[in-house]
């Protein structure tokens, strides 16, 4: 039977589970609510880097993306962010759709799938 890692678990989720050598992250915020969508987004992306280095893997493994955004309107904000985050013919499957979020001051949560 396969090993499954489990990275910083809690009683309802773990940061990132490695699995068969993909790695599925949580839906990750950021950490300081005070800022604006742009700076918020980009504190996300930072986290995931952190966490898919965590498992020996990085952004140009990514297989799928799952974003949520307090408001769609942001939607352009976050794609140029994005767009520059991600590298070059390396976009996962994606989705990125409004809603409502655990705190309203969060305004974007990305949970990612990559391969190693």
């Amino acid at each position: 039977m396969s090993k499954i890692l489990r990275t910083n678990p809690n009683p309802i989720l773990s940061a990132a589970v490695e699995y068969h050598g993909f790695v599925f992250t949580q839906g990750v915020v950021a950490r300081d609510l005070e800022q604006d969508v742009e700076g918020q987004t980009r504190d996300v992306l930072e986290q995931l880097d952190t966490l898919l280095e965590q498992h020996g893997t990085d952004k140009t493994r990514l297989l799928q993306a799952q974003i949520w955004l307090k408001d769609i309107n942001d939607r352009d904000k976050l794609n140029n962010l994005w767009s520059v985050w991600l590298p070059e013919g390396q976009a996962p499957a994606r989705a990125c759709v409004q809603g409502i979020l655990a705190d309203p001051r969060m305004l974007v949560e990305i949970m990612l799938v990559t391969t190693k």
